[in-house]
């Protein structure tokens, strides 16, 4: 882009209206911009103080909460529930993180809110611990119930096992 030339001689035309006329550089085939038309003072303020809309960027996804929440109850609820003697608590633990995994699945659905696959993860957690629980309270695991004391018994089967590896 070239700068437009001011002339230096003085016309007719300048001593009428008060102004020097702006003419274009003139150089060999080359294009000039024209400049835009003067404002008068009251446009330009009023283009000052008018605030400019600036367009905000997009939200970034974000890890739900209840989905967050619902994986972290379901892994402690499953933690409960092969304790042992906990296995009633880690029943009720694996219930109320289904129920919260499910609120998590339906508020992924907002936009920018991001943790489907952790609310997924959480249910199917709680509902294997929820499962595995009610098998081993009707007895149908025999590795696991409410009478065994699932830490020791995997103490003194490692004990056993690294005896003799001196």
């Amino acid at each position: 882009m070239r700068i437009p030339t001011f002339p230096r001689q003085s016309t007719d035309e300048e001593t009428a209206t008060g102004r020097t006329p702006v003419t274009p550089r003139r150089d060999d085939g080359a294009t000039t911009t024209t400049l835009p038309p003067v404002r008068s003072e009251t446009e330009r303020a009023r283009a000052v103080s008018e605030p400019v809309a600036i367009p905000s960027p997009a939200p970034r996804a974000r890890a739900g909460f209840l989905a967050t929440l619902g994986l972290i109850l379901s892994v402690a609820g499953a933690m409960l529930v092969l304790s042992g003697p906990l296995l009633g608590y880690g029943i009720g633990v694996a219930a109320v993180a289904l129920i919260i995994s499910l609120a998590g699945v339906f508020a992924t659905r907002k936009r920018h809110v991001a943790g489907k696959t952790s609310a997924l993860i959480g249910m199917l957690l709680s509902i294997g611990a929820i499962v595995l629980g009610v098998l081993a309270l009707t007895g149908q695991v025999w590795w696991l119930g409410t009478d065994t004391d699932s830490a020791t018994e995997l103490r003194t089967w490692l004990d056993t096992q690294f005896a003799n590896r001196t």
